[in-house]
């Protein structure tokens, strides 16, 4: 159940929308998934456009928003599905926590109002819906050119950059939300870092760390990547048992029940000791992740930000003898993206990439573009950060066939890369070191920084076991 706080909350983000947006909001929550048949659904999510104006994870839902006044559209469950699913509140009693004003039938949504600014509803059944209520379809946030939209796309378009300019910044609850969920997944990290000299594979130490979340009735807030092949940026299958000398890659985060995420990645040798080359490059990935986090403050620029974690990796490059020139000069022709080809990290909130269902509209300030460069192209976040902003960071250093075969590259940076000395490496598929960094007024706060980062300190907590012998 809300509290009463947390009413006032969603009060005052439902008022800073109408000062910004005057023509009335629709929002839908979306509906379940099934698998193959009806009765059998994936796990509903509700749109997280939805969740931060009416705080509840309400499925087949649509709020209105006018003037600062909610109102809930919800079709209370059948006296059939109580049978299966257990008494559910009814509409009144969700109507009053959520602090609405006023609560009426689904289907009164078509009679609601007929001029309204929305976003796509999140789900294939609420889409159409939506498009059938709403006698139009909706494209997002304003696709081609503005002076090719018709007034409801410049509605819609309204609508999309005022919740964005809400949500960068976290509000009070919000951040609550964001630490819960940054501590549990820090315990879930430590929970595998202390039980993988008992664990023989990747899928058993999945199963350890997600345990922990599952325990504090969290999901994962995206699939977890637990991966023995660290080159593989997004692996989502976990096949192989532990050899002696591999790295291990955890990228795993945690969601609240409320929706809000976090998004962590630690790098560890399943033995409890890192080989010389994989201590010298973890060191240099540390390097970059520790630079990036000192540089975060109000009106940095996160390229910026980017950029210096590039140079870094470049002269730590340098400094082993895997790259070979000035890393200025390097990170300009981009030789550092061979090894380092995403971006720095992205915003986070009520997703693990917050508000990129909005396509570029909330990562790019206004008038920014992406840019082709191979060091540039992946960045998700090209904005001053600002107050209250949740970015990630996480610099990695990573051997991907896909790039280090291609002729095309090798023939390109033939004068930068030490061929020779990289095979020398090679017991280095992948490394990244992964935080998730509010922005304060005075600087940052690494809300994940219970989780260690210094090699020393990993290896002391993989030694460490939690589970008896």
């Amino acid at each position: 159940m809300l509290t009463s706080v947390d009413r006032a909350c969603l009060h005052h983000r439902r008022q800073q929308l109408a000062d910004w947006v005057e023509d009335p909001v629709l929002l839908w929550s979306g509906t379940s998934v099934s698998r193959n048949f009806a009765a059998n659904r994936f796990p509903f999510r509700a749109s997280s456009h939805f969740l931060y104006f009416a705080g509840m994870p309400l499925q087949n839902a649509v709020i209105g928003l006018a003037a600062g006044q909610l109102t809930l559209f919800w079709d209370e469950p059948s006296p059939e599905s109580t049978v299966w699913h257990g008494p559910s509140l009814s509409r009144r009693d969700v109507a009053e926590q959520m602090g609405a004003d006023d609560h009426l039938p689904l289907s009164a949504v078509p009679t609601w109002t007929l001029a309204v600014a929305t976003l796509p509803a999140p789900t294939a059944d609420s889409l159409q819906q939506q498009t059938e209520w709403l006698g139009r379809s909706v494209s997002g946030s304003g696709s081609g050119h503005p002076q090719e939209w018709d007034r409801h796309m410049e509605r819609d378009h309204q609508l999309a950059q005022a919740i964005i300019r809400l949500r960068l910044q976290q509000d009070d609850f919000a951040l609550t939300q964001l630490q819960q969920a940054a501590q549990i997944t820090v315990e879930a990290h430590l929970q595998g870092m202390r039980s993988t000299l008992n664990h023989a594979s990747e899928a058993a130490l999945r199963a350890e760390i997600e345990s922990v979340m599952m325990a504090h009735q969290c999901p994962t807030a995206y699939t977890s990547i637990v991966t023995v092949q660290g080159e593989i940026l997004h692996n989502d299958i976990y096949p192989h048992t532990f050899a002696p000398g591999d790295l291990l890659l955890v990228d795993a985060g945690a969601e609240t029940p409320l929706g809000w995420a976090a998004d962590v990645t630690r790098t560890w040798p399943v033995s409890g000791h890192f080989s010389a080359t994989q201590r010298d490059l973890y060191d240099i990935v540390l390097a970059a992740h520790d630079a990036c986090i000192a540089q975060i403050a109000p009106g940095v620029e996160f390229r910026d930000v980017h950029l210096l974690a590039a140079q870094t990796i470049a002269s730590g490059l340098v400094d082993v003898g895997i790259l070979r020139g000035q890393p200025e000069d390097l990170v300009e022709r981009d030789a550092h993206a061979l090894f380092f080809p995403h971006g720095i990290g992205h915003l986070l909130g009520l997703d693990v990439h917050d508000m990129e269902d909005l396509g570029d509209g909330a990562g790019y300030e206004p008038g920014r573009q992406r840019c082709d460069r191979m060091g540039l192209r992946y960045l998700r976040l090209d904005r001053p950060l600002c107050s209250q902003m949740l970015v990630t960071i996480e610099p990695g250093f990573y051997q991907i066939p896909a790039l280090l075969h291609n002729p095309d590259l090798r023939q390109q940076y033939r004068d930068c890369v030490n061929w020779d000395r990289l095979a020398q490496f090679e017991d280095v598929r992948g490394i990244r070191i992964e935080d998730d960094v509010l922005v304060t007024s005075e600087g940052s706060q690494v809300l994940t920084s219970a989780l260690p980062t210094q090699a020393d300190d990993v290896m002391a907590c993989v030694n460490s076991t939690s589970l008896k012998e």
